[in-house]
This record gives C-alpha cells, sequence and structure tokens, in this order.
C-alpha cells in the first residue's frame, strides 16, 4: 500500500506546477495513454509466454 502512495504523490507532483491547464491535460492524458500501453505489452508477453509460444 506504501509504494502505491508513493506512485501517487510522484504522479500528482510531476503535475503540480506545469503551467495551463491545456498542457496540463495534454500530459495527463499522455501519461495514461502510455500506462494503457505498457499494460497491453505486458497482457500480450504473458499471454504467449502462458500459451507456450516459441519465442
Amino acid at each position: 500500500m506504501d509504494t502505491l502512495h508513493n506512485i501517487r504523490e510522484i504522479y500528482n507532483d510531476g503535475f503540480r506546477n506545469l503551467g495551463s491547464m491545456i498542457v496540463k491535460n495534454y500530459f495527463k492524458a499522455f501519461a495514461w495513454f502510455g500506462f494503457a500501453m505498457y499494460a497491453v505489452v505486458l497482457y500480450a508477453f504473458v499471454f504467449r509466454v502462458s500459451t507456450g509460444f516459441a519465442f
């Protein structure tokens, strides 16, 4: 639980004094898009490993 709290604090500190709302919202959307793409990559890797794909 402490790790999730630290990640949340880092995320909030990263966007605290960023500038205009447009820039702040753009970077927040880009960050969530990056997290989602990373999750897709992890899912694909775990799926391939669990089904016995020969690398």
